[in-house]
């Protein structure tokens, strides 16, 4: 498998090249060649690792050892489930697909887990370090974090909105005292953030100087990886192939819903992709409209993690929606943060808004119907997914992370906490430890030259 630019000036390459390099040399996002075509039948009925090895070993075919990566990743140990991602069935039809028991509580671990254990073996094998620079919004982080802590030949620089996150997602990051492990909380917002990391990449002497590495979904690794669980669930509610079901996906980078994207051009029967955006709805305004408008700053909401007003994901679907035309995509994202792409067809793809008083009637309609307790951006995506769901077609939410995360909102909509995992009891209480930044490439360049493995 090769993959391509989305601006069209990169050569194409190999996945463990694409694995180390995050963005591609002319800032474009790496895509695959072609979209492999998927078994459904050999693959129904798969456990977990088996079935990620499967798809992944299309994309990831010059990764030595993959099957036995893949296997000491998707492990009851790390996930505490033998299904690895369970399905909870609320009433017939409508489900929610469990992503948020790993490590860190959040569907991020299912790539990040995976992303970990390819780093740490391509490095060993080439002799070769890195520096790691990501974003976080609230699960990446501490995601990415958890995932190569105490790693060797690896370093983490991971910029975080200070004030931004939920107390708990700032205590699972801070708290790490791994001296390959530097958070950066910056004076802004996560855009301000974003912006940062595509500043840094793109002087390429400073990049290749210090083998700067991503961890955020611009890697085509974490998008592969969120593949695998859209075929989970789809099995795990269907009995023939031919079939059809949804997906309810709340969406702030695009990275997520664009996995189950990638699904469907695979070949797995999905009827719908239903975007929720939260207040900062620029995805919902484009799948409405079809004109694309980044707002100048995110919004603060209380579902944080989807505070995001510009969607980096996006330009991968953007590639595929002008027919892989990257000098079109290029005049699209060099030429402002607004474009019109309305007489093209957005098919597969339908959208809708949640506001802080929705997620919280969200929570506690689902708490009081079924007795479930979700978290605020899981609520986005009920919400809108209920607003979509058709007769006959099975609805599959995705959960995103767990409710204790977000404390005060569960509190907001239940009077009461959501219920923790062991070994959460007193994470905020723990030592914290983190950088405050100014929102400045030239002071995070200074400050990776100064703490670069």
């Amino acid at each position: 498998m090769r993959y391509l630019s989305t601006r069209g000036g990169a050569e194409p390459k190999r996945f463990t090249e694409i694995l180390l390099e995050g963005l591609a040399s002319d800032g474009g996002l790496y895509v695959p060649e072609v979209y492999p075509r998927a078994d459904l039948p050999k693959w129904r009925g798969m456990a977990y690792p088996e079935l990620a090895h499967a798809i992944l070993a299309h994309f990831m075919d010059d990764v030595a050892d993959l099957a036995g990566i893949v296997r000491r990743t998707y492990t009851r140990e790390i996930f505490r489930s033998e299904e690895i991602t369970p399905l909870k069935t609320l009433e017939p039809g409508l489900h929610i697909l469990e992503l948020a028991n790993g490590p860190t509580l959040a569907f991020k671990d299912l790539a990040l887990q995976l992303l970990g254990n390819l780093f740490e073996s391509v490095l060993q094998k080439e002799n070769q370090t890195l520096n790691i620079l990501g974003a976080t919004s609230g699960d990446t982080g501490s995601a990415a974090e958890h995932a190569l802590r105490g790693r060797r030949n690896v370093n983490v620089f991971m910029l975080s909105p200070r004030g931004r996150m939920s107390a708990f997602q700032s205590a699972q990051m801070y708290s790490l005292q791994d001296p390959n492990i530097h958070n950066l909380a910056v004076e802004g917002v996560f855009d301000d953030c974003q912006d940062l990391v595509k500043q840094v990449n793109a002087d390429a002497a400073f990049k290749a100087r210090y083998r700067i590495g991503a961890v955020n979904s611009i890697n085509w690794a974490r998008v592969a990886a969120q593949v695998v669980y859209y075929f989970k669930g789809y099995f795990a509610v269907t009995r023939r192939d031919s079939e059809q079901v949804s997906f309810a996906v709340p969406s702030g980078n695009f990275g997520n819903i664009y996995a189950g994207y990638v699904a469907r051009r695979m070949g797995l029967p999905i009827r719908k992709l239903i975007l929720a955006s939260n207040e900062n709805d620029v995805l919902d305004e484009f799948f409405r409209t079809g004109k694309y408008r980044a707002r100048k700053a995110a919004v603060a909401t209380s579902s944080p993690s989807m505070d995001i007003s510009k969607a980096s994901n996006f330009e991968r679907y953007v590639f595929e929606l002008l027919g892989r035309d990257a000098a079109r995509v290029r005049e699209s994202f060099s030429s402002g943060s607004e474009f019109d792409l309305s007489k093209l067809p957005r098919t597969g793809f339908v959208s809708g808004r949640s506001s802080h008083a929705d997620r919280i009637a969200t929570i506690k309609r689902i708490h009081q119907t079924y007795g479930v307790t979700i978290d605020p951006h899981t609520a986005d995506g009920v919400k809108v997914g209920l607003e979509q769901r058709e007769a006959g077609v099975p609805l599959i939410c995705l959960e995103t992370a767990l409710p204790a995360k977000f404390a005060q909102t569960i509190r907001e909509a239940l009077g009461r906490d959501a219920q923790r995992p062991a070994g959460f009891e007193a994470l905020e209480h723990l030592p914290q430890r983190f950088e405050v930044v100014s929102p400045d490439a030239a002071a995070v360049k200074r400050y990776i030259a100064a703490h670069a493995v």
